[in-house]
């Protein structure tokens, strides 16, 4: 049942409401009336599926996006947006968006676009939105993999339709986590999924979420992890990504073009999608793909494989040390063929992996996110989290000189207002 009512702060994000609502009075000279919180993600499985027609397997993290905002009555409607991670102001006229190109405003492009979707996709008149005051933080890292972008276009989705007049029951967050992804998409300039607004705004606590990219359909599956000793831990290799301008893009030309010529060699339906071709199918037709090509639909055939197993093995219960290792090896097994098959991985980040998979404690490993740099996720039984920072996240400062953190992440419930 979608919840309508007003939800509680996580106590450790606490703080970090006091801290929006006091930004908010210094900077605008008043108290915020509305505050929302949309969360980043982790992927535990079934990266690069999500634009190729198959399933992904995320969850919502405790890491959030936090937006303030007070409607305001100004003659021209212009919208202010302040942001306290950047330190920066920016306004626009919601009735005339257009991109940003100052380089120290070009973070609210993510606000404008989103705006910009809803109206597009049919969810927001246009002129519904007051001129407002808007204050954004949070503490998903950037550029480390855990989907601060969808978070912040999650949240200032949810919040426009607040101001808009929509109250929480009447929000679609399926069609709103599509409006995000197109503003991301068609503004913003990253051919991205849908996996990352989707999860940010339908979390659940304590599951990830299997996601049928294709028709939309998902269902909540538990994870248990607290019970079985095992926590989620994100490390961000402090390689920054970004997916306009890494090779996301050009990864998905090459996994759509590969698609192309195996429709034709399996005698397939034209709307086929990679992910629905089966690894027993691809094998008869593999080496007739150029060397690239190949390499690219036999990662997506392939992860979509590791996703249904990953699910099927954590709902027998992960009850015996031999699930637990089969769980463990399927996300390393995700790993080896992003770095191999997809080569969306970097050394850094290889490292990482390498580093957390040798970890006594450590069930399995891999990078998350699109690539290029950014997070891995790390499945890790409770007592071995001192052992895994010094073995890890400090063998890895020191071998590189660069500041990885760790942050060790719970799975929450989407995008939400807050008390």
């Amino acid at each position: 049942m979608e919840r309508t009512n007003v939800d509680l702060v996580e106590p450790e994000a606490q703080s970090g409401v006091a801290n929006l609502t006091a930004a908010f009075e210094k900077h605008f000279g008043a108290a915020p009336s509305l505050l929302v919180r949309a969360p980043g993600r982790i992927n535990l499985i079934g990266e690069h599926t999500d634009y190729n027609g198959g399933m992904v397997f995320p969850l919502a993290i405790d890491r959030t996006v936090l937006i303030a905002a007070l409607p305001v009555v100004r003659a021209d409607g212009t919208i202010r947006v302040y942001s306290v991670d950047f330190n920066a102001e920016g306004s626009f006229d919601p009735k005339n968006i257009t991109h940003v190109t100052t380089p120290r405003l070009k973070w609210l492009n993510y606000v404008t676009g989103t705006l910009w979707a809803l109206e597009q996709k049919g969810l927001l008149e246009a002129g519904a939105v007051p001129a407002a005051d808007i204050v954004i933080t949070g503490n998903v890292p950037q550029g480390a993999g855990l989907s601060s972008s969808a978070a912040i276009e999650t949240a200032c989705a949810y919040l426009f339709q607040l101001l808009g007049g929509r109250g929480p029951a009447q929000i679609d967050k399926v069609q709103m986590a599509l409006a995000c992804q197109y503003a991301e998409n068609k503004f913003v300039g990253a051919n991205t999924g849908i996996m990352d607004e989707f999860i940010s705004a339908l979390g659940q606590t304590d599951a990830a979420l299997l996601i049928d990219t294709n028709t939309l359909e998902y269902r909540a599956v538990p994870l248990g992890f607290d019970k079985l000793g095992l926590k989620i831990v994100a490390v961000d290799s402090a390689v920054p990504h970004t997916h306009a301008s890494s090779g996301y893009n050009q990864r998905r030309a090459e996994a759509e073009a590969a698609l192309q010529m195996l429709i034709p060699l399996l005698n397939l339906p034209a709307t086929t999608q990679l992910c629905k071709i089966t690894p027993a199918q691809f094998a008869t037709v593999a080496d007739q793909l150029p060397l690239i090509n190949r390499k690219r639909a036999r990662h997506a055939i392939t992860e979509q494989a590791r996703v249904l197993e990953a699910v099927q093995v954590l709902e027998a219960g992960l009850q015996t040390p031999a699930e637990l290792s089969k769980f463990g090896e399927i996300i390393n097994q995700g790993h080896f063929s992003l770095r191999d098959d997809y080569e969306v991985s970097v050394p850094q980040v290889d490292l990482l992996v390498e580093l957390a998979q040798k970890c006594e404690g450590v069930i399995g490993a891999r990078m998350t996110g699109g690539g290029f740099g950014g997070c891995t996720v790390n499945i890790v039984k409770d007592e071995a989290l001192p052992t895994f920072e010094e073995q890890v996240v400090n063998a890895y400062r020191h071998e590189t000189g660069l500041p990885a953190r760790m942050f060790v992440c719970r799975a929450v419930e989407g995008v939400s207002t807050v008390s």
